[in-house]
């Protein structure tokens, strides 16, 4: 795992504006963070390229691992973050096709395969991967990002050039990049709690979607290719017994591959059904015991699930660390979590996940295997099955009314509401079909329709003309069903979470936090065979019963105790409601209403202080409205009216 970045300078000859060697060691070293075992630079003899690398040296902890990387002949480069999971299994057919290697690294394995099939290279990588590759022969960049979107790639395209890198600070590094909001982008993070790919909330610096690559070329010209996508044509085929033993047998290949590491690796471990799993396959392949962290919060026993993680740890006989977090823990670590984040990540896990990833780094382990990307694809959380539920008993039956009739329910619902001060889903169902929208946006979503235009100021509402933040489910919802229509509203679901939330909150905050402390995290639930698998595994079996994860409850009998498997589901989270309500009150009032973003007029600060107030006398539950607000404004003052000062 690494930090990466460069420019690609456009023109005939090279244009010299977009870099030299003082800007990429600039850039780089914003990435020190990601890589504290050594750095690199490559800039090519025709003034076309300039490469940067931070190493975190995991597998051949060699010199003859360091990168940037070429081939045999020097015609091709590549700085890569990630790890490539079957760079052994490809290597034995090169290794015979004569490609000569130089060290056991997983990058030369890169090279060498794209010598071989070209372009077609990330569809044959197997693991979590962001990479840019430089073919002199074509004079052509390749920029690459993996299939699920564990590892993130910024670009931002200049007049002279393109800049990419790992994160935005080293984009922002460049002398003719400065920070300022998108105003889009910033409507879609207040509904979305980040921002959609390939957007950003700086201007002018993009994403790369999940599952594509870009071909840059030196006149400029900028080219998209998707090259996986989760949607997976067909149903899992045989007996449910036969589907549970498929999903052991491909979490088992995918806990193991996930251990390849020449540095100490451990988990997390929440003492839930997903952390549990990989501590329990982990401990099957190793002889030694496995390292585990868990995290609690001092006088707040809601959120702790220690004593559950303590017990897991206990039965399979780990090596258990914790960390304890406080209020003031918070307050002053979320200078460190808006410098990491760049761009803000509106989930209060970012708390915990920072501090456990320190205290990992601090023990010495390196490698870490999490449980995201199982609760989206087994259907884990309470509210997936409210919204599964609500779909057939409610949403199907309206859309197969005529339109008028639709409208007429929905206006008549929203009187009574009305005059009841009450709605609830059952209401935001019925306007969906009468507008002939979905009801299911996402499982973390904070400010939509009215709510969202009372946040917003006078001024904002008019600059938005009829924008929609509906316009990016929507895009996803049409491409699931046009492309598989036979797909039921579950994995609808399902695709909608991986293509977005996932992709860029979740994984998002796993990549930032954990690399903020030089700690890698491997996420085994999202292994692509995986999610291809369950992707054609219908909704209904997933939740046979009723049951949340009903399937891969049963695919782990055996593998955990029962207590575990059927505990209720906690979730990881953090205090923040009780501490914006109280200790942290002031701090959360005056980090939000004080912000230098009030200069742009984008917010309706009324409103937001009754929201304040609201939470504060324990009248409405606004924690996670309030800390949509928080990090946004916390992130305009670092980022864009402090220009990236720590202070």
């Amino acid at each position: 795992m690494c930090g990466i970045c460069g420019y690609f300078r456009f023109g005939e000859p090279p244009s010299s504006l977009i870099g030299d060697e003082t800007v990429l060691l600039r850039m780089r070293q914003t990435l020190r963070h990601r890589g504290p075992d050594d750095a690199g630079t490559w800039m090519a003899p025709n003034g076309r390229v300039g490469f940067g690398h931070t190493r975190l040296a995991i597998v051949d902890l060699s010199p003859a691992g360091r990168q940037p990387m070429a081939n045999e002949d020097g015609s091709v480069w590549i700085t890569f973050n990630g790890e490539i999971y079957n760079h052994r299994i490809l290597r034995g057919p090169l290794e015979a096709n004569g490609h000569r290697y130089r060290s056991s690294s997983d990058t030369e394995t890169i090279l060498h395969l794209y010598e071989e099939i070209g372009k077609s290279t990330p569809s044959r990588l197997d693991g979590m991967f962001a990479f840019a590759l430089y073919d002199a022969r074509k004079d052509e960049l390749l920029l690459a990002r993996d299939r699920i979107g564990v590892k993130p790639l910024y670009y931002a395209v200049l007049p002279g050039g393109l800049l990419f890198a790992s994160e935005i600070k080293a984009i922002l590094a460049h002398p003719a990049m400065s920070a300022s909001l998108d105003f889009e982008a910033f409507l879609h993070y207040l509904t979305f709690v980040s921002t959609p790919a390939p957007l950003t909330l700086f201007a002018g610096i993009r994403k790369m979607r999940p599952g594509t690559v870009l071909h840059v070329h030196p006149n400029g010209s900028i080219r998209e290719e998707v090259y996986w996508d989760a949607i997976v044509p067909g149903k899992a085929e045989g007996t449910e017994e036969e589907i549970q033993a498929e999903i052991l047998r491909l979490l088992e290949d995918s806990v193991s591959k996930r251990m390849m590491s020449d540095v100490p690796f451990g988990v997390y471990l929440s003492g839930g059904i997903d952390s549990s799993a990989n501590v329990a396959l982990m401990s099957r392949l190793m002889d030694r015991p496995v390292t585990t962290f868990s995290v609690g919060f001092e006088g707040q026993p809601s959120y702790n699930e220690l004593v559950e993680a303590r017990q897991v740890a206990r039965q399979f006989g780990c090596d258990h660390h914790e960390v304890i977090l406080t209020a003031k823990d918070l307050q002053e670590s979320v200078p460190d979590l808006i410098h990491h984040q760049d761009e803000p990540l509106a989930d209060w896990v970012c708390v915990p996940l920072y501090h456990l990833a320190k205290q990992t780094r601090a023990s010495g382990t390196v490698v870490v295997q999490v449980g995201e990307g199982s609760d989206e694809q087994f259907f884990g959380y309470s509210g997936y099955l409210s919204v599964y539920g609500l779909e057939s008993s409610l949403g199907r039956p309206l859309r197969s009314l005529p339109k008028p009739l639709r409208r007429a329910l929905s206006e008549t619902g929203a009187a009574v509401a009305r005059v009841l001060a009450r709605g609830g889903d059952r209401l935001e169902m019925l306007r969906c079909a009468a507008e002939e929208r979905e009801f299911f946006w996402g499982g973390a979503i904070a400010f939509k329709g009215e709510e969202k235009l009372r946040i917003l100021s006078e001024s904002a509402r008019r600059r938005c003309n009829g924008f929609d933040s509906y316009q990016i489910v929507a895009e996803i919802w049409d491409r699931i069903s046009r492309e598989k229509p036979e797909s039921d509203f579950g994995e609808r679901m399902v695709y909608l979470e991986l293509k977005q939330r996932l992709a860029e909150l979740l994984l998002m905050r796993v990549d930032k936090m954990t690399m903020a402390a030089g700690v890698e995290a491997r996420v085994p639930f999202l292994d692509y065979r995986l999610v291809e698998y369950t992707m054609r595994i219908p909704t209904k079996l997933k939740i046979k019963g009723g049951v949340p994860k009903y399937l891969l409850k049963k695919a782990l009998a055996g593998v955990l105790p029962e207590e575990v498997l059927y505990r209720k589901k906690q979730g990881f989270g953090a205090p923040v409601s009780e501490w914006f309500a109280g200790e942290l009150a002031r701090y959360a009032h005056d980090a939000i209403l004080t912000s230098k973003i009030r200069e742009l007029d984008l917010l309706d600060y009324c409103a937001v202080t009754e929201m304040l107030k609201e939470h504060r006398e324990g009248r409405r539950e606004r924690a996670f409205l309030l800390w949509n607000l928080f990090n946004l404004s916390r992130w305009y003052d670092y980022w864009v009216a402090g220009a990236g000062v720590r202070g």
